[in-house]
């Protein structure tokens, strides 16, 4: 655990608010005080309390009289969210913000929601943004969670090894190209094509949106044990046990100690995850600079989408708190306004969810991403395109014990153990979530 304080100097020239998502009105009940008040800030990603005191001191400058101080600790994931749902339901010692992971997020939305509905921040800019980043936070209307980013999933290529392969990569369209890209890999470098996640979701699930497939109907019912889905385990367990392209990532999933020391030597020629992976390569692979183009996922018909929208984590605001609303207009500002979403790629490398953003200037400018990966300043203008070819991801109370069942029984069974063929794992997988 890793404490962030950051006191702020009073800033005595106000700036005024830059959009009109914090109007008069949001301001009744707003706390009185002489000084700054301490935000307490729960996260799981440590990466992420630097925005938000940067986003303290763009709102300081703004609002000189309405100081706010980010203290932000980062726990770890398991005892973050375990924390989180205790406090809760004992009715005390809730933080003031709190970042929820996407997977964990409908166990806070049973019962009584215990988390500030942010509608009124959300409605006057909701045209604005990716629809499908509200909806996976939202419960009879009311959205509790707000976003980081649209989570794009994408392909890392290796040029280094791909180009020793004498492998086009922009020749590769179709994931049959992709497997047959993978075998002159392997036949001509002592690398492997890819690797997949034995332990954790992010190989499977982005290939099952990208078929428009989900884990859930939008009625709840379960169908993680659908046709598409179990060709989609088939082709990954093929990619391992019959094609000789991939193997199982060390560690067990892509953020793994192991697996960056795997990577950074050079131990794969490709990996897919989503754009908000790119700080896991300038942090923890900074050898592979220069070295990584970043492309489409391979399709699966010549038609279908190159891409999915994964991940994710929802901000709330908890009722319990002495400062709800300060809370929620903080929150607004940082991850709804401009000057945030533009802050969410400068800092995070994020693909951020606000439409607005998306052609201006800030997001072309040089800085720690677009020096890493070969695509340059046109990162994220290349990859616009993608955003059209997302299919959304029906999301229930259910989808906490759909991923832990992912994570523990369905991809060690058939992946690493060999003991249950895709469909045998999914369908039982599929039956306990029926009971």
């Amino acid at each position: 655990m890793r404490r962030h304080t950051m006191w702020v100097a009073m800033v005595l020239v106000f700036v005024g608010a830059t959009t009109g998502l914090f109007a008069a009105g949001q301001q009744e009940g707003m706390e009185e005080a002489s000084g700054p008040v301490e935000l307490e800030l729960w996260t799981f990603q440590e990466i992420h309390i630097a925005f938000y005191e940067r986003m303290a001191e763009l709102w300081n400058e703004q609002h000189p009289d309405r100081q706010v101080v980010i203290n932000g600790t980062a726990y770890p994931y398991g005892d973050m969210h375990n924390n989180l749902l205790v406090a809760l339901q004992s009715g005390t010692g809730a933080p003031d913000i709190v970042d929820i992971e996407i997977s964990r997020f409908p166990n806070y939305l049973r019962g009584n929601v215990q988390l500030r509905s942010m509608n009124d921040y959300v409605d006057p800019v909701r045209d604005d943004f990716v629809e499908a980043r509200f909806d996976i936070y939202t419960k009879d209307g009311n959205v509790y969670g707000l976003p980081f980013h649209v989570g794009l999933t994408v392909m890392y290529y290796n040029t280094e090894i791909m180009d020793a392969a004498g492998v086009d990569i922009d020749s590769i369209d179709t994931w049959d190209d992709y497997i047959a890209a993978g075998h002159q890999v392997v036949d001509n470098t002592d690398a492997w094509m890819t690797t997949v996640e034995a332990t954790e979701q992010w190989s499977f699930w982005p290939l099952v949106t990208e078929r428009k497939s989900n884990f859930f109907g939008s009625d709840g019912s379960v169908q993680l044990d659908n046709q598409t889905n179990i060709e989609v385990l088939e082709m990954l367990n093929d990619m391992v046990r019959t094609e000789g392209i991939a193997r199982t990532a060390p560690g067990g999933f892509h953020h793994a100690e192991e697996y960056y020391g795997f990577m950074a030597d050079g131990g794969a020629a490709s990996i897919w995850m989503p754009l908000w992976y790119m700080g896991r390569f300038t942090d923890y692979m900074s050898d592979l600079s220069g070295k990584i183009a970043i492309r489409p996922l391979p399709r699966f018909t010549p038609d279908g989408f190159r891409s999915a929208g994964m991940g994710g984590t929802g901000t709330a605001v908890p009722t319990q708190g002495d400062h709800v609303e300060l809370a929620a207009e903080f929150l607004a500002f940082a991850k709804l306004s401009e000057e945030g979403n533009i802050l969410l790629w400068e800092e995070l490398g994020f693909d951020p969810p606000r439409k607005s953003v998306w052609t201006s200037d800030a997001l072309a400018q040089e800085n720690k991403y677009t020096d890493f990966f070969t695509n340059g300043t046109e990162i994220f203008r290349q990859m616009l395109p993608l955003t059209e070819e997302i299919h959304p991801v029906n999301m229930t109370t259910q989808i906490p014990d759909a991923i832990t069942l992912i994570q523990t029984e369905v991809m060690p069974s058939v992946l690493s153990e060999g003991s249950a063929t895709p469909a045998e794992a999914l369908r039982r997988a599929a039956d306990q979530l029926r009971q």
